[in-house]
């Protein structure tokens, strides 16, 4: 079937039961899953939430995640298209995007944990996707945030990238991860509250507000097209970070116009080249796209897609120490200002 922008969708099952689901242009050719041989086990995950009652915070607790895969050679990678001798999590011989149920989830029961991959080279990585194939990456976001978001155990959904060995990477096919978490998650909480305060102080929207004082100001804004801007955030508490936004306020990715699906893939291929260049290899980066909430507060919410480095410079990466990871309170090496005018000259 088609997703309601257009990309072909076709649904299948892996040995174990997992949902498999594999995205094509929407002029492919029907695809005909192949079946999955392996012969897998029933998935018997074993996950605990705990609340910290100085915090309020969730604390998951995945205690079988301990035995996933990790760091395979190449001829042995788990989200390759399958082949002789190596059969894989998508049993099809070659593949544009596959979504599937983590075999290793961090949540089971209530929620959902999915991988995302944007690719069957294995060599590649979203830097290296035309713009064609990276569009066909946001309809399979948005698709999979649509269905995730009308599940009744899900509160937020949260699509990602962890890119690199640095930010702990176990897989190094190009793939992201999508979490459907059954609560709040803390970030989104803190953001939420800031945008309730500002709603009713200045009665209007926090991240358009954010958006529209970037653009004014412009010093801190690394490229834009029609429907998106890129800038590095006033406050960046990363190294390396850059927001992306749409001009028009949406909630969440399955709101995104054609056009505006079009201009994200443009504007974050742009930008994923600048970040490359930075220091002539590819950057580590956790890119953290920014959803309203399923059930609350979505009036509150705006899209956005935050790109965040730890690497400093060309050969030091930013740990959090004592500052950062026992009060929170961030310390910069880099000056805002001074990283967009960087990333500005990569693209001239």
């Amino acid at each position: 079937m088609n997703t309601p922008r257009g990309a072909r969708r076709t649904d299948t099952t892996l040995s174990d039961g997992r949902e498999l689901i594999y995205y094509d242009p929407a002029d492919a050719p029907v695809r005909v899953p192949v079946e999955d041989t392996r012969g897998l086990p029933a998935p018997q995950p074993q996950v605990e939430l705990r609340t910290d009652p100085l915090t309020g915070d969730v604390i998951t607790y995945a205690t079988h995640r301990n035995t996933r895969t990790y760091l395979p050679p190449a001829d042995q990678c788990p989200l390759c298209a399958s082949k002789l001798g190596n059969p894989t999590e998508i049993p099809d011989l070659d593949y544009n995007v596959a979504v599937f149920e983590n075999r290793f989830p961090s949540f089971a029961g209530p929620g959902r944990t999915e991988v995302v991959c944007f690719t069957s080279d294995h060599n590649k990585s979203f830097t290296d996707l035309s713009q064609g194939q990276a569009r066909l990456v946001v309809d399979a976001w948005a698709d999979r945030t649509a269905e995730l978001s009308a599940r009744e155990d899900v509160e937020h959904v949260f699509p990602f990238e962890n890119r690199g060995r640095e930010i702990g990477v176990t897989l190094s096919h190009p793939h992201g991860q999508i979490y459907a978490y059954p609560f709040l998650p803390p970030r989104m909480r803190t953001l939420l509250a800031r945008a309730r305060e500002h709603k009713a102080v200045a009665g209007s929207n926090l991240f358009a507000d954010v958006l529209a004082g970037e653009k004014k100001d412009g010093t801190r804004v690394v490229a834009e097209n029609t429907n998106w801007t890129a800038f590095v955030p006033e406050a960046a508490r990363w190294p390396v970070e850059v927001h992306l936004y749409p001009h028009r306020q949406v909630a969440d990715l399955s709101e995104l116009s054609v056009g505006e699906r079009d201009d994200f893939a443009e504007l974050y291929l742009d930008v994923l080249q600048r970040l490359d260049g930075l220091y002539g290899d590819p950057l580590p980066y956790i890119a953290a796209w920014h959803q309203a909430p399923v059930r609350v507060d979505r009036e509150l919410g705006y899209l956005h897609l935050e790109v965040l480095s730890i690497r400093r410079a060309a050969d030091k990466i930013k740990y959090l120490a004592g500052s950062e990871s026992g009060m929170g309170a961030f310390i910069s090496d880099t000056r805002p200002e001074d990283v967009a005018e960087t990333l500005r000259r990569m693209g001239s």
